[in-house]
């Protein structure tokens, strides 16, 4: 990738960091749920993973930009972002007060694979992991 200096690296590196410690929060807040502990009381809790959500996902449209790569242009960046709203929607099932109990575990392990298949995608750049 020529013309891609050291900005883009930096960045790429703070949105690596972000992907993990949102995953992280995320089987922590997780596991919490499923053990019926009180960690919505925690305000770190509640609050660090929108804003580690937020500089990820800055992160992501700024580097898409960089390398001229979009959403619904590049077909693996499509399926990062069909990936991505279906981690979010079954995240928010898994960690929803409305959900019941016996349901929390399904969202939460289907929310995992999601974000499974997402740095998959990431890692190979194919929708596919590019075993096609």
């Amino acid at each position: 990738m020529e013309g891609i200096c050291v900005d883009y690296y930096l960045v790429k590196l703070l949105h690596v960091g972000c992907v993990v410690l949102s995953i992280s929060l995320f089987i922590l807040r997780g596991s919490l749920e499923l053990f019926a502990q009180a960690w919505r009381q925690s305000r770190l809790l509640r609050v660090a993973p929108h804003v580690i959500d937020t500089v990820l996902l800055s992160s992501a449209v700024w580097m898409a930009w960089r390398i001229g790569q979009y959403p619904f242009v590049n077909a693996w960046l499509t399926a990062k972002v069909l990936a991505l709203l279906a981690y979010i929607l079954l995240g928010m099932k898994a960690l929803g007060k409305s959900t019941p109990a016996s349901q929390k575990l399904v969202y939460f392990v289907a929310a995992l694979f999601s974000v499974g298949y997402i740095v998959g995608v990431a890692l190979t750049r194919s929708p596919s992991w590019g075993m096609l």
